[in-house]
C-alpha cells in the first residue's frame, strides 16, 4: 500500500524550507515503506499530520498497536527521542523505537481524534495538564539537552534589534520589562525536564492512563518556562470571561499551586515566555506585539 503524502503537510514543508521541504516530503513514502519493513509493522488505518511530521497508525508483528512518527531532524525535535526515554512513560507517551539519524519514532497509540481540547471546562483541562506537567517536570534532565540558559542569553541579545523594528513605544516599553524580568533570572536558568509545547492540543486520550502527553520539544530549565502554552491556548474561553487579566491569573494561580512553584519566580520565566514569541513574532517582520503575548504579559505583571 502507497503511502499517500496529505497536500497541507507538503504545503507546510514547503513554506518553512522551500524546495528541499518539498524535496523531503516527496521522499515520505519510501522513508515510511523502509521503516514498516525495518520494524516490522503493518499499516492500520488513515495517515495523520501536523506542521512537520506524517504521523501512521501501525501495528507491530507481536499485534501492539503503536504510531510511527515521520519528521525531518531539527533543532526542535533533535531531542525528543531523549526526553521521551527519559520520561519512559510517567506522563508522556511511550517511545517505542527510534532512530535519530533520520527523526523517525515509534510511539505508544493514543486516541488522536481526543485532546484535552474536547473537554468542555478549561479549568478542569488545565487541572489534568498541570498535573501531568508535574511528572514531567520532575524528572531532572539528561545531558545534550538544550539549555533554558543558553535560550534566555539569546532573547536578551536579540532584544535590541527587536526594539528597533517596533511601532509603538508601548510595544517596546512592554518588551524590556519582558526582557528585564529574563535578565534578573538568567543566572538561574534551572535543570528540569520541560516539555515546551504542552498546550491542550498535545495532551491526548490513552489506553494505560486517561491522559498523556505528546510532542515535546525537551528543554532542561525552570518549570516556570513551561506554562505559557496553557495560558494563551482557549484564549476565547478567556476573552468569553469578560475580564482577561482574571482570567489569566487563575490558570496562571492554579498551575502555580499545584506545581509548588515560587509565584514571583515563575511569573518571571513566564514573561520571558512571552519575550521569545515577542521576539519571534518581530523576526517574521512584525511591527508590533502580539496582542494576547501582551494581555498575558499585563496580567502576569501583577505577580512580577
Amino acid at each position: 500500500m502507497r503511502i499517500q503524502v496529505p497536500e497541507a503537510l507538503t504545503a507546510s514543508h514547503v513554506k518553512w524550507d522551500g524546495e528541499a521541504g518539498r524535496a523531503w516530503s516527496a521522499g515520505l513514502p519510501a522513508l515510511a515503506e523502509r521503516y514498516l519493513e525495518e520494524w516490522e509493522l503493518r499499516l492500520d488505518g488513515e495517515p495523520r499530520h501536523g506542521v512537520v511530521s506524517l504521523v501512521l497508525p501501525v501495528v507491530s508483528a507481536d499485534g501492539v498497536r503503536a504510531a510511527l512518527k515521520l519528521q525531518p531532524v531539527n533543532d526542535e525535535n533533535v531531542t525528543e527521542a531523549p526526553g521521551l526515554r527519559t520520561w519512559a512513560g510517567d506522563g508522556s507517551v511511550l517511545l517505542l523505537d527510534a532512530d535519530p539519524e533520520t527523526g523517525t519514532l515509534l510511539l505508544e497509540r493514543l486516541e488522536a481524534d481526543r485532546s484535552l481540547g474536547s473537554v468542555p471546562d478549561v479549568m478542569e483541562a488545565l487541572e489534568v495538564l498541570t498535573g501531568l506537567l508535574r511528572r514531567l517536570v520532575a524528572h531532572p534532565a539528561p545531558e545534550g539537552m538544550r539549555r533554558l540558559g543558553d535560550i534566555a542569553r539569546g532573547m536578551l541579545d536579540d532584544v535590541d534589534g527587536a526594539l528597533a523594528r517596533l511601532r509603538r513605544e508601548s510595544d517596546r516599553q512592554w518588551l524590556r520589562r519582558c526582557a528585564g524580568a529574563v535578565a534578573e533570572l538568567v543566572h538561574e536558568p534551572g535543570d528540569r525536564l520541560l516539555h515546551w509545547d504542552l498546550h491542550y492540543e498535545n495532551v491526548l486520550s490513552a489506553d494505560r492512563e486517561p491522559w498523556l502527553a505528546i510532542d515535546p520539544k525537551p528543554l532542561a530549565g525552570d518549570p516556570g518556562f513551561d506554562l505559557m502554552p496553557a495560558l494563551h491556548n482557549r484564549w476565547d474561553e478567556a476573552v468569553a470571561t469578560g475580564d482577561v487579566p482574571r482570567a489569566v491569573l487563575r490558570r496562571f494561580d492554579l498551575m502555580v499551586d499545584a506545581l509548588g512553584l515560587d509565584r514571583r519566580r515563575t511569573a518571571g520565566w513566564t514573561l520571558g515566555r512571552a519575550l521569545q514569541n515577542c521576539l519571534w513574532d518581530v523576526q517574521g517582520g512584525a511591527s508590533e506585539l502580539p496582542e494576547v503575548q501582551l494581555a498575558v504579559a499585563e496580567a502576569l505583571w501583577a505577580r512580577w
